[in-house]
This record gives structure tokens, sequence and C-alpha cells, in this order.
């Protein structure tokens, strides 16, 4: 079996340990975990892990967040992955720091990555692994806030909220995405 999971975010140093990174940042703890190499391919970073019998290959979009949904298009194309195999790790204003919501479709809820998949695939109904990075920011600073790094407290609590993230993720690929949303959406 094969699937997709795409890890949102932005290129570059400048973006690197910001929120709006979380899904980078979750891939790229589970590629560590697993050695594994990411190759530049087009549109996107691209890494296959195996795990109990399932391909899954792991896409962090080199589009920038606003295009995501051309590197999303294209990876599912390329691979030819159904859409029910197919994850988006994606960060959410909406969820408290550390929480994890799975949910196998929805609405962009205004997140500029979800827009751009969205006009892509057609459609809301797609799997996301939403991340919560909390709404601690004053009233017209959404954009500083996302696009801020991660203060001390929440680094320091990153390593085990991105570990949970890993575990949705091997699940939704093993045991299929109610099972998963069952055990995890708590």
């Amino acid at each position: 079996m094969k699937y997709l999971v795409i890890g949102l975010g932005n290129i570059g140093p400048e973006y690197e340990l910001t929120r709006h990174n979380a899904g980078f940042l979750t891939l790229d703890r589970l590629a560590d975990r697993e050695s594994l190499q990411w190759e530049s391919g087009r549109l996107a970073f691209h890494s296959l892990y195996k795990f109990k019998g399932r391909q899954i290959h792991l896409v962090k979009p080199t589009t920038y967040m606003n295009l995501s949904g051309k590197a999303v298009n294209f990876w599912m194309q390329d691979l030819k992955v159904d859409r029910e195999n197919m994850l988006v790790v994606v960060d959410d204003v909406a969820l408290p720091f550390g929480k994890l919501r799975l949910k196998g479709k929805g609405s962009s809820a205004g997140h500029n990555g979800l827009k751009s998949i969205e006009e892509a695939l057609g459609g809301q109904l797609y799997a996301r692994l939403k991340f919560g990075i909390g709404d601690d920011f004053p009233k017209g600073k959404q954009v500083d806030y996302v696009l801020g790094r991660w203060t001390q407290e929440e680094i320091s609590e990153l390593p085990a909220i991105m570990d949970n993230a890993i575990e949705v993720i091997k699940a939704f690929c093993t045991i299929g995405i109610e099972k998963t949303m069952n055990s995890f959406n708590k």
C-alpha cells in the first residue's frame, strides 16, 4: 500500500523554527528517527519511509505555503496515491499548543496552505492532522505569531508533541482514519 504524507511549511532558514512550519518539523523528526534521507524533487523534498509493509512517501513542498496545492497535486499524480491515502500535517491556531486533531475533511479555516490544497484537489475531502500552535497573540497580530519562532518553553515540549504526531501518522497508514481518530482525538 502506498501513502502520501505532506508536511506543510515554508522553505528557508528564516522560517525553519516558526510555528507555521509544524508540518515540516514533524516530518523532519520522523526522518531523523528513522535515518531517512531527503531528496530534492519536483516542487518538494521527498523521502520514502517503509513501515509495516507500507510505502509512506513523505513530502515537504518547496512552493511556499500559499502554493502547497501545486506540490500536493503533482505528488499525488506522480505517485498515483489515492486521496484517502493522503494526509496533510498542518499548524492550527484554533487548537491549543500541543493538541493534535485528525480530521477526514473540513474547511481551510483561513489557512493559506489548506486553501491552496482545496483549490488544487477541488474540494475539502482529504485527511489532515492539525498541530495546535495556540492563539496567544493580540488582535491583528496573527501573521506575526504564526510566522514567529517557538518560545523556549514550547521548544522544550515540541519533541513529545511531534512524537505523538508521528504515532498518528503511522496509525493513519496502518489502521485507517476512523480507528486512528477514535484512538487519538481525545
